[in-house]
């Protein structure tokens, strides 16, 4: 039986302001440091502190009642001025967080959770009674192990290494028995390492560390949202006015249907259409509003991310939030915290340089990361800057013909904007060596990815010596998508909006053969053109006569198709069950008649695996 029956409600409670007060306290931690003899800040986290250990009283959760009371009385010395803020004092406190913070993932599984790490109540005990901690020493890294005769590692040893388990008497490990584990040797090596305050973060229970729970965990805050009362008063009003206005409806249907159709009844009739029409437009309004949330929930935690990894690369890092009441659909919150960590990460990892270096170029020893939102019509825009080394074209070219991403003439082709943009492909990365931050090329892939899920595009600039800027842009929210209804023959298609650039009628004698390939010249651009026919597989029964003219993070091309039929606001409905390729959901238009929302990057990729047939069209290749 769960160590919380019957407290479930009040558990959820507890976990949810006692998540957003400790990453206020993080937050706080990470200004403290900055400025050390700040008393209001002193107070703040004292209460925050005593805040959770109060709630975690009440649950009974008594190691969580232990280590926040240790780390309170740490802050209330701090404040009376018995002891000094020392960078080691404050890894101790960090220390200490981050155990609350794993106590809070065991509570959410229902149980109680265990003792906090003991080097950390060791040091927090030492700093009450005076003992500043020493600086904390880089784990030391663990010796290769050595090949046996065979000319292979000794798997025995390897499995003893990473395991910590000796193979019994004439056991024997094959490799495949050691190949999962070998794999993940960096991640394993970094945390076999003794950890500054003794017991490894591995060795907490497993409840702890389990997919499957993290999974449920990701799950209940996705089913969760917060809403301002105030705006499901308005919600609740409009519904009222809609019954008001649909009874009125049905009154003036009852009239009609009894053969009163004079002007005056006709004319009510119209009035109460105009107002429903309104009056649920305002109410869609509203209802996507309850989707909004404030990015600032998100950026809230990544001080800390930041403050960490500068603090283990040996480099002095400050991440200066903007925007942060900026609102951003709920879902697209979630999905955007992943992309950011790797753009910050990248930046302090990448983008900034050592103190000295930055010296000796005449910087500031100090880097600044900004991370900012904001709002720019119908489009959130997020941007990640750094007053780093910047990036060069030339050497990302070169690199990326290294790994065989790309080949020297494909290279040769490229603008700066496209050579940027190369760091996007997987495996790519400038590292030489890998380690637990960075370097095995796939952190840039992930970003790209996901921004691409949410509808959105990123876009990179950078100078030299002067930093870079990543701009991502993304739409307000993914349940209505903007979009262009365009035909093939009768049959309409939507293409989201944001590709779009231009439409152009198509006029096949300024068509122009370049390298194999059907091109046609827009202000001075040679860009490719593909019928939207031959993309969908379809045979091509005539030229097409008008080009959308679409661009993505990657490419530009004219897309060819027959007509168009206007813009309209899709309501995204997703085929769970069945999804074709190239198909990112349906939507219904005001006819009724049920349109695909293409997904064009779906569609691009298989380009080169179609031919067209009858009307000189090729195969394009875009990769």
């Amino acid at each position: 039986m769960s160590d919380f029956a019957g407290m479930e409600d009040l558990l959820q409670d507890f976990l949810q302001e006692a998540h957003d007060l400790l990453s206020d306290v993080d937050n706080k931690l990470v200004d403290l440091e900055k400025m050390p003899d700040d008393r209001g800040l002193l107070n703040d986290i004292f209460r925050g502190f005593h805040t959770v250990k109060g709630g975690a009283g009440f649950l009974n959760a008594t190691e969580l009642v232990t280590l926040c009371h240790l780390t309170e009385n740490l802050f209330d010395r701090l404040r009376n001025g018995e002891l000094e803020l020392t960078p080691e004092l404050m890894d101790v406190i960090m220390a200490a967080t981050k155990g609350v913070r794993d106590m809070f993932g065991e509570l959410a599984q229902m149980v109680q959770p265990q003792p906090a790490d003991a080097g950390v109540l060791a040091a927090l005990q030492g700093a009450l009674s005076g003992e500043m901690p020493a600086a904390a020493t880089a784990a030391p890294v663990a010796e290769p192990v050595p090949a046996s005769g065979t000319g292979e590692p000794d798997w025995g040893a390897l499995h003893a290494a990473v395991t910590g388990v000796q193979p019994a008497e004439g056991e024997v490990i094959a490799k495949a028995d050691v190949a999962p584990v070998a794999e993940a040797v960096p991640a394993a090596t970094a945390a076999a390492a003794p950890s500054p305050f003794g017991r490894r973060a591995t060795d907490r229970p497993a409840v702890q560390s389990s997919g499957a729970a993290r999974r449920t965990d990701d799950r209940a805050r996705e089913n969760t949202i917060r809403v301002d009362t105030a705006r499901l008063d308005q919600v609740l009003n409009l519904s009222g006015e809609i019954g008001l206005t649909k009874n009125r409806l049905t009154s003036l249907r009852a009239d009609i249907l009894a053969g009163k159709n004079d002007s005056e009844t006709l004319h009510a009739l119209d009035q109460a259409v105009s107002q429903l029409d309104l009056l649920v437009s305002d109410l869609q309004n509203s209802v996507m509003k309850t989707r909004m949330q404030p990015i600032g929930r998100l950026f809230q935690k990544y001080p800390r991310i930041a403050r960490d990894l500068a603090r283990q690369l040996g480099k002095d890092v400050e991440l200066v939030l903007a925007g942060e009441e900026t609102e951003v659909d709920k879902t697209m919150i979630e999905d955007l915290a992943d992309p950011l960590i790797h753009l910050i990460r990248n930046a302090v990892d990448h983008g900034v340089e050592m103190p000295a270096e930055r010296q000796a170029a005449g910087k500031a020893p100090k880097s600044l990361v900004r991370l900012e939102a904001r709002q720019e019509g119908d489009h959130i825009v997020l941007i990640i800057a750094d007053d780093g080394r910047g990036m060069s074209a030339e050497r990302i070219r070169a690199k990326a013909v290294e790994k065989g991403l790309i080949s020297e003439e494909e290279a040769n082709t490229l603008d700066e904007r496209q050579s940027l943009n190369l760091i996007f492909l997987p495996g790519f990365s400038t590292k030489s060596q890998i380690s637990d931050v960075s370097g095995r090329g796939v952190g840039m892939d992930v970003v790209k990815t996901n921004i691409q899920k949410l509808n959105g595009s990123i876009e990179i600039r950078s100078e030299q010596g002067k930093g870079s800027v990543f701009i991502i842009s993304l739409p307000l929210t993914l349940a209505i998508l903007p979009v262009l209804l365009v035909l093939l023959g009768e049959q309409p298609f939507a293409l989201p909006l944001s590709l779009v650039r231009e439409i152009l009628p198509i006029e096949q004698g300024r068509i122009q053969e370049v390298g194999g390939k059907e091109t046609l010249v827009v202000r001075g651009d040679v860009l490719p053109v593909i019928s939207l026919a031959r993309l969908l597989g379809w045979p091509l029964e005539k030229y097409p006569e008008y080009g959308v003219f679409m661009q993505t993070a990657e490419r530009s091309f004219i897309l060819g198709v027959d007509s168009f039929a206007g813009r309209d606001d899709a309501v995204i409905k997703s085929l769970e069950d069945f999804r074709p390729r190239g198909v990112a959901g349906v939507t219904t238009l005001s006819n009724g008649q049920i349109v695909l929302i293409l997904d064009m990057k779906e569609l691009l990729a298989d380009l080169g695996q179609h031919v067209d047939t009858g009307t000189g069209l090729r195969a394009l290749d875009f990769a």
